[in-house]
Protein backbone atom coordinates (compact mmCIF):
# COMPACT_ATOMS: atom_id res chain seq x y z
CA UNK A 1 0.00 0.00 0.00
CA UNK A 2 1.92 3.39 -1.23
CA UNK A 3 2.18 5.79 1.66
CA UNK A 4 1.23 9.42 1.00
CA UNK A 5 3.76 12.01 1.85
CA UNK A 6 2.92 15.33 3.22
CA UNK A 7 5.51 17.92 1.63
CA UNK A 8 9.12 17.42 3.11
CA UNK A 9 8.55 14.47 5.28
CA UNK A 10 11.15 12.03 4.06
CA UNK A 11 13.67 15.49 4.76
CA UNK A 12 13.29 15.16 8.25
CA UNK A 13 14.33 11.73 8.21
CA UNK A 14 18.18 11.90 9.78
CA UNK A 15 20.61 9.95 8.37
CA UNK A 16 24.32 8.38 9.71
CA UNK A 17 27.15 9.45 8.21
CA UNK A 18 27.30 6.28 5.93
CA UNK A 19 23.80 7.37 4.76
CA UNK A 20 22.11 4.63 6.51
CA UNK A 21 19.36 4.51 9.23
CA UNK A 22 18.16 1.99 10.97
CA UNK A 23 14.57 0.63 10.15
CA UNK A 24 13.00 -1.98 12.61
CA UNK A 25 10.43 -4.08 11.21
CA UNK A 26 7.50 -5.15 13.30
CA UNK A 27 4.46 -7.57 12.78
CA UNK A 28 1.37 -4.98 12.45
CA UNK A 29 -1.22 -7.04 14.33
CA UNK A 30 1.50 -9.18 16.83
CA UNK A 31 3.87 -6.18 17.55
CA UNK A 32 6.63 -8.72 17.38
CA UNK A 33 10.05 -7.14 16.19
CA UNK A 34 10.81 -9.67 13.20
CA UNK A 35 14.38 -7.74 12.31
CA UNK A 36 16.36 -4.67 12.29
CA UNK A 37 17.73 -3.67 8.33
CA UNK A 38 19.05 -0.64 6.67
CA UNK A 39 17.55 1.93 5.02
CA UNK A 40 18.87 4.87 2.64
CA UNK A 41 17.04 7.79 1.65
CA UNK A 42 16.41 5.45 -1.69
CA UNK A 43 15.37 2.53 -0.15
CA UNK A 44 12.80 4.48 2.30
CA UNK A 45 11.36 5.63 -0.97
CA UNK A 46 10.65 2.85 -2.42
CA UNK A 47 9.16 1.44 0.32
CA UNK A 48 7.21 4.30 0.77
CA UNK A 49 5.72 3.80 -2.98
CA UNK A 50 5.62 0.18 -3.74
CA UNK A 51 4.16 -1.09 0.22
CA UNK A 52 6.82 -3.80 0.11
CA UNK A 53 9.66 -3.27 2.01
CA UNK A 54 13.32 -2.31 0.43
CA UNK A 55 16.43 -2.00 2.17
CA UNK A 56 20.47 -1.59 1.83
CA UNK A 57 22.61 -4.30 2.51
CA UNK A 58 25.69 -3.18 3.90
CA UNK A 59 27.79 -6.27 3.07
CA UNK A 60 26.78 -6.61 -0.69
CA UNK A 61 26.08 -2.70 -1.09
CA UNK A 62 22.85 -2.83 -3.21
CA UNK A 63 19.02 -2.96 -2.36
CA UNK A 64 17.20 -5.61 -1.37
CA UNK A 65 13.52 -6.25 -1.18
CA UNK A 66 12.20 -8.41 1.44
CA UNK A 67 11.12 -11.60 0.16
CA UNK A 68 12.14 -11.38 -3.35
CA UNK A 69 14.27 -14.73 -3.48
CA UNK A 70 12.43 -16.44 -0.79
CA UNK A 71 8.69 -15.66 -1.01
CA UNK A 72 8.68 -14.54 2.41
CA UNK A 73 7.37 -11.02 1.91
CA UNK A 74 6.51 -7.84 3.92
CA UNK A 75 3.52 -6.07 2.90
CA UNK A 76 3.91 -2.22 4.87
CA UNK A 77 0.90 -1.13 6.66
CA UNK A 78 2.86 2.10 8.20
CA UNK A 79 6.04 3.82 8.45
CA UNK A 80 6.87 5.71 11.03
CA UNK A 81 9.88 7.79 12.35
CA UNK A 82 11.42 8.53 15.84
CA UNK A 83 11.20 11.83 17.90
CA UNK A 84 14.96 12.21 17.13
CA UNK A 85 13.93 11.39 13.10
CA UNK A 86 16.89 8.46 13.51
CA UNK A 87 15.64 5.66 12.95
CA UNK A 88 12.50 4.26 11.41
CA UNK A 89 9.58 1.73 12.57
CA UNK A 90 8.25 -0.31 9.66
CA UNK A 91 4.80 -2.08 10.29
CA UNK A 92 4.42 -4.85 8.20
CA UNK A 93 2.45 -7.70 7.64
CA UNK A 94 4.68 -10.57 7.18
CA UNK A 95 4.19 -13.91 4.82
CA UNK A 96 6.07 -16.45 5.88
CA UNK A 97 9.05 -16.08 8.27
CA UNK A 98 11.10 -12.58 8.65
CA UNK A 99 14.65 -14.72 9.48
CA UNK A 100 16.97 -16.06 6.88
CA UNK A 101 17.13 -18.97 9.42
CA UNK A 102 13.60 -19.92 8.80
CA UNK A 103 12.69 -18.18 12.36
CA UNK A 104 9.64 -16.69 12.51
CA UNK A 105 11.30 -13.21 13.97
CA UNK A 106 15.33 -12.55 13.75
CA UNK A 107 15.05 -12.40 17.36
CA UNK A 108 14.75 -15.90 18.45
CA UNK A 109 17.38 -15.95 20.83
CA UNK A 110 17.68 -14.96 24.65
CA UNK A 111 21.05 -14.01 26.26
CA UNK A 112 20.96 -17.14 29.35
CA UNK A 113 19.58 -20.08 27.41
CA UNK A 114 16.55 -18.84 25.90
CA UNK A 115 17.80 -20.38 22.44
CA UNK A 116 14.51 -21.03 20.59
CA UNK A 117 12.11 -19.10 22.86
CA UNK A 118 8.98 -17.57 20.65
CA UNK A 119 9.48 -13.49 20.52
CA UNK A 120 5.75 -12.72 21.67
CA UNK A 121 6.20 -15.11 25.25
CA UNK A 122 7.32 -13.03 28.01
CA UNK A 123 11.35 -13.66 29.22
CA UNK A 124 11.32 -16.67 31.22
CA UNK A 125 13.28 -14.96 33.85
CA UNK A 126 10.52 -12.37 34.83
CA UNK A 127 9.28 -12.00 38.13
CA UNK A 128 13.17 -13.46 38.91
Amino acid sequence: MPITLLPDELEAVKYGTDGLVPAVVQDADSLDVLMVAYMNDEALRRTLTSGATCFWSRSRQEYWVKGETSGNTQKVVDVRYDCDSDCVLVLVRQNGVACHTGERSCFHRSFGGGLGQDPSDPPSNVGS
